[in-house]
């Protein structure tokens, strides 16, 4: 009898993607290189876009959108074609900071409904540990009256995706997997090292797949946490914190890790799934916590540092035009969610303060529905009295210093006020066109 793996490359047999966003697009996309696969999501209109030859990701391009073998669809009938099934849903956050599992348990259902026996399926939606063994798996052999084990198998691949990264791409990014058992885990293994090229690190349970990806996220969060503090300390200070950083990152055992805004759905979500399950089990987390603290203060730390410098400046904060470069979470990236340039916005509006704000990357639709922001053009900004850069996207750092003072009122330049998020511009050469900066 044939494995799954075998029957995958003999186009025997389907592999199906279940969520066509930044992580399940590109590895569908990537498989259907190599065998037939199904791409399904139950957003219509996101798919109807996929099969006019748009990316709204920008992950893959309009191009290899156009031409791949992918077959994609909305109609989740066609799931009971596949043999493998990936499951990558995004795993958000309720407003108290809970896991919101409502993604995954939906999709469970959905795969559940249309598994056939001998299937495998694998989840690659962050979740902390025990979601895949005690939530989906019961959900699974509910909805298709099937037992796991005997009539098909799990297993657990975290993503690693690095949404608007070029060089750190699905193929050269060492992929984790699990399985629900030795047979399930070397199946998966081999099936995933069709598109890993530098290949796959098996571990020996499920559940340490899923700590991987929520450590990994919260170490990262940790480390910018302090280098967030120490920003707001440098700030008091009066030391620039970017000379601190360039100077610290000439030793060799530095970690290279900088002050910033810390949004989007890994790195400021990940750590509340892993607390989450932590509490559960009687420890309360002292620092993971602690860093969440802290980088959720930043988006208003910003504001409350454009303000001082516009009353510094001798203006009225609540008649100043204020404008902000970059609504994304982060650089060259159209991905909005939870982006914390939307804090800045609403500690701006406090004080009454209704900034213009730009983005080239982010969607009109995706600003108004999130954050009830209008997107505006680089056309519409004119006369403004302080200009915020909060994401480094590329038309952002190609402005020069000239190209920036262009756009304030014909003022003094040391009224003309420039919040400098993300340290893209040397401070002597701030110092030399007398703007009134401040960096992070």
């Amino acid at each position: 009898m044939k494995s799954i793996y075998e029957k995958l490359i003999n186009r025997q047999g389907k592999l199906a993607v279940i969520g066509l966003g930044y992580v399940g697009m590109p590895i569908a996309v990537a498989f259907a290189e190599k065998i037939n696969v199904i791409g399904y999501d139950y957003n219509q209109m996101k798919v109807e876009q996929y099969k006019n030859g748009i990316d709204p990701t920008f992950e893959v391009g309009d191009e290899i959108i156009k031409n791949t073998p992918l077959e994609f669809t909305s109609d989740a009938k066609k799931l009971s074609e596949a043999i493998f099934i990936i499951v990558a849903v995004p795993t958000p956050i309720n407003q108290d900071k809970t896991p919101d599992l409502t993604p995954i348990i939906s999709s469970s259902e959905t795969v559940g409904r249309h598994l056939t026996k001998g299937s495998i399926v694998v989840y690659e939606s962050t979740v902390y540990p025990g979601v895949t063994e005690d939530i989906c798996i019961p959900i699974l052999e509910k909805e298709s009256g099937l037992k796991c084990g005997a009539d098909f198998k799990v297993g657990y691949s975290p993503e690693r995706i690095n949404p608007g990264d070029k060089i750190h791409r699905l193929e050269n990014i060492h992929k984790i997997v699990s399985g629900s058992d030795s047979e399930a885990l070397e199946q998966i293994q081999k099936i995933y090292d069709l598109v890993i090229e530098v290949g796959t690190h098996s571990v020996s349970t499920i559940k340490t797949a899923e700590a991987i990806k929520v450590v990994e996220n919260s170490q990262r969060d940790i480390n910018i946490a302090f280098m967030n503090e120490l920003a707001m300390v440098f700030d008091r200070m009066d030391i620039d914190t970017n000379e601190v950083v360039d100077g610290m990152n000439t030793k060799w055992n530095a970690l290279g890790f900088r002050p910033g805004l810390v949004g989007g759905h890994c790195i400021g979500v990940d750590p509340y799934y892993f607390t989450y399950e932590a509490e559960k089990l009687g420890y309360h987390s002292q620092i993971i916590l602690s860093g969440r603290k802290v980088n959720n203060g930043m988006g208003a730390f910003v504001a409350d540092a454009a303000i001082k410098q516009m009353i510094i400046a001798g203006k009225s904060p609540k008649s100043a035009k204020v404008v902000i470069l970059g609504l994304t979470f982060k650089e060259n990236c159209p991905d909005t969610r939870n982006s914390k340039v939307a804090d800045i916005i609403k500690r701006l509006k406090e004080y009454e303060i209704s900034p213009v704000v730009v983005d080239p990357w982010a969607t009109e639709q995706d600003a108004k529905t999130e954050y009830d922001v209008d997107l505006k053009t680089m056309s519409d900004v004119k006369n403004a009295d302080c200009i915020i850069i909060a994401v480094a996207h590329n038309e952002f750092k190609a402005m020069t210093l000239d190209d920036i003072n262009n756009l304030y009122k014909d003022i003094p330049q040391n009224e003309k006020i420039l919040i400098d998020v993300k340290g893209l511009y040397k401070v002597s050469d701030l110092k030399s066109k007398g703007l009134r900066y401040w960096r992070l």
